[in-house]
């Protein structure tokens, strides 16, 4: 299977795993991706993902040769009935999709195309050193659909934003790391474990108060300031009083590790 799907100590593990293609994905690729999000979703032992690819690429995107064909006669007849390929949709590239566990990307190699279009939607992005990203579209009369648009104007400043767009020409991984587009930049055999370095110090932390916690930022990127720090104290009310609130400070006071009761849940 092209997606591997593994989970250990809370941590679920997402690779992409077609190196002959730079794991780009057809419309198969799609649909057990979009499994996986939906598996992590809802596992409650779940409480980080982490993505990343195999050999020197994280993702290409879409396949250009099969699945982006089939797209484009698809819109180019709207008025034609078709069955959707995909069964999560938009979803698979995490693009309006409610998805408030952490996600942690370790971008090993060529990050394009809907592959850095997924990326925009996870949370902290370590990088290989060997690491490139772009997004192609423009070169090849397509359009970065998968919330790119949107979403890569209110990550990076403006202008970078505009010129990843519009050139469709691909960044290093210390431009990236300049622009703001990722968090560091290490060396490239240690970029998996560097990202399930970080997972392990989410996934010690209160599974409840970490959701929230990212529910509140999310959703608050669409918001005004005044309803965003409505919806900041409401959020935050409901974490105070968890039970967890009240393990958390008894733990530190008894200097020993918390026993979550969200994870008992």
């Amino acid at each position: 299977m092209p997606i591997h799907y593994e989970v250990d100590d809370h941590i679920a593990l997402i690779t992409f795993d077609r190196p002959e293609a730079r794991n780009a994905m057809d419309a198969d690729h799609y649909n057990q991706l979009g499994d996986c999000w939906e598996r992590a979703k809802r596992d409650r032992d779940v409480r980080v993902v982490v993505v990343t690819g195999v050999g020197d690429s994280f993702c290409a995107g879409a396949d250009l040769k099969t699945f982006i064909p089939t797209i484009a006669e698809r819109s180019a007849n709207p008025d034609r009935e078709y069955e959707s390929p995909l069964r999560h949709g938009a979803a698979t590239t995490l693009r309006d999709y409610d998805f408030f566990k952490p996600i942690v990307a370790a971008v090993n190699g060529y990050c394009v195309a809907s592959g850095m279009e997924m990326l925009l939607g996870m949370d902290i992005r370590i990088a290989s050193e060997r690491a490139s990203f772009g997004l192609p579209e423009v070169r090849w009369g397509l359009f970065a659909s998968g919330g790119s648009t949107v979403r890569l104007p209110r990550q990076i400043p403006f202008a970078p934003a505009m010129e990843i767009l519009l050139t469709g020409e691909r960044i290093s991984a210390q431009q990236a790391l300049m622009w703001g587009l990722v968090n560091r930049v290490v060396p490239h055999e240690t970029v998996l474990d560097e990202a399930m370095g970080v997972a392990r110090k989410i996934a010690s932390n209160s599974p409840f108060a970490v959701s929230e916690t990212k529910r509140s930022a999310v959703r608050g990127l669409g918001l005004g300031m005044k309803d965003a720090y409505a919806l900041e104290s409401e959020i935050g009310q409901g974490v105070f009083g968890a039970p967890d609130a009240q393990e958390g400070p008894r733990a530190f006071a008894e200097r020993r590790e918390p026993n979550w009761p969200s994870a008992r849940r």
